[in-house]
C-alpha cells in the first residue's frame, strides 16, 4: 500500500545541541542575518534534535529561539523555518485551525490531513487541538462543514477505522455494495461510500478496490469521480489514493500546489515539512515517476531565495 518509511531527514550524527545553538545565535547576532547558517542547522536536524537546540539556546543565552527567528526572518522563509520548529501534531492541529479560521473553510487542508492518517495519528491530532485551542476539533469541523462530507470527517475523528481486521473473503461483497450504491443504481447512496471508507482498514479497502475493478471494469477512483461531487468526492478520492500509495498521493498534492498561476506555498511547506521524517524520499521518487522531472526542479521553477534554498535542503536530506 505504499506506506513506505523513506525519510530525507534523519537524526544527524555527530550532534551537539549547544554547538548548534551557538551557530544560530551567531547567525542572528549583530547587523544582518546569516540565513544560510540557519538553513544549514535547522533543515539538517530531525525534530527531536531541533527541540534540544531550542532548549540549549534558552539555557546558554537566556533567549527564546522561536522569538529570535520571528524577529530575524520574514515571509515564506520564516513560515517554513517556524514549521520545522513545531512539534509534529501541534503543527498539524494548527494547520487545521488555520484552515477554519478565515471566512470560508479550506476543505482541501481538512481532507489532506484527516483522510490520509490512521487512528493513532488522528487521536494525537485531536489531543493537540484540544490542548492548543481549548475546544474540540470535532466540534469545530462540525460547525464548518456539512452533509456527507461532515459525516465522513466526524467518523474519521472518532477513530472508528477497524485497522487490524483484514477479511479477504468479504472484499467482493463489499465491492458489490459499493457498486450497488453508485454505478448500479439511479442516484448515489453516499452513506454507503462514507461508512465503508471510514470503518475498514486500508488493507481491506485495497482488496475491495481490486474487486471493484473486476466487477465494474472501472477503477474505484473512476467510479467515485462520476458518482460523487464536491468535498465528499475529494475526500473519498483521497482515501482511495492513499490506500493505493501514500507517497504517490503526496506527490500529486505537491504537483497541484504548483500548477497554474501562483503557488500554494502553505501546501508546499506543510507537505515537505510534515513528510520529511516519514516518506519524503519516496514522494520524490513517485514525483519523478509520475511527471518525468524531479521535485527539486519543480520547486526551483516555482520558488526563490532563502525559501527555495531551505525547501531544497530538506529535499536533499542529511
Amino acid at each position: 500500500m505504499g506506506d513506505a518509511f523513506d525519510p530525507t531527514i534523519k537524526p544527524h550524527y555527530p550532534f551537539d545541541a549547544l554547538e548548534d545553538a551557538r551557530a544560530l545565535r551567531a547567525a542572528m547576532k549583530g547587523f544582518g542575518t546569516d540565513e544560510d547558517a540557519i538553513i544549514d542547522v535547522l533543515t539538517k536536524r530531525c525534530a527531536g534534535q531541533r527541540m534540544e537546540i531550542e532548549t540549549e539556546f534558552k539555557n546558554e543565552f537566556g533567549r527564546d529561539l522561536i522569538k529570535d527567528l520571528k524577529s530575524e526572518l520574514g515571509g515564506k522563509f520564516e513560515k517554513l523555518i517556524l514549521a520545522l520548529m513545531e512539534p509534529y501534531y501541534d503543527y498539524l492541529a494548527k494547520e487545521l485551525n488555520n484552515a477554519m479560521a478565515k471566512i470560508g473553510t479550506n476543505e482541501d487542508v481538512l481532507t489532506e490531513v484527516l483522510c490520509t492518517r490512521g487512528n493513532a495519528e488522528i487521536a494525537l491530532i485531536n489531543e493537540a487541538y484540544g490542548r492548543l485551542f481549548g475546544k474540540s476539533l470535532e466540534d469545530d469541523i462540525s460547525s464548518e462543514v456539512s452533509g456527507h462530507y461532515k459525516r465522513l470527517l466526524v467518523m474519521l475523528l472518532t477513530c472508528s477505522r477497524n485497522e487490524h481486521v483484514v477479511e479477504p473473503e468479504l472484499a467482493a461483497d463489499m465491492a458489490g455494495s459499493l457498486y450497488d450504491a453508485g454505478e448500479g443504481t439511479l442516484g448515489t447512496d453516499e452513506e454507503a461510500f462514507t461508512t465503508l471508507l471510514a470503518h475498514h482498514s486500508f488493507y481491506q479497502l485495497k482488496m475491495v478496490f481490486d474487486e471493484y475493478e473486476k466487477l465494474s471494469g472501472k477503477t474505484f477512483q473512476q467510479a467515485a469521480e462520476s458518482e460523487l461531487s464536491g468535498d465528499l468526492k475529494e475526500a473519498v478520492l483521497t482515501i482511495a489514493r492513499r490506500t493505493e500509495s501514500l507517497p504517490r498521493y503526496f506527490a500529486e498534492r505537491l504537483k497541484d500546489a504548483m500548477k497554474g498561476a501562483g503557488t500554494d506555498e502553505a501546501a508546499l511547506i506543510r507537505i515537505i515539512v510534515s513528510r520529511s521524517e516519514i516518506d519524503l524520499a519516496a514522494i520524490k521518487k513517485e514525483y519523478m515517476a509520475l511527471y518525468h522531472k524531479t521535485l527539486e526542479s519543480a520547486i526551483k521553477a516555482e520558488t526563490g531565495g532563502d525559501f527555495e534554498k531551505a525547501l531544497l535542503s530538506i529535499l536533499e536530506g542529511n
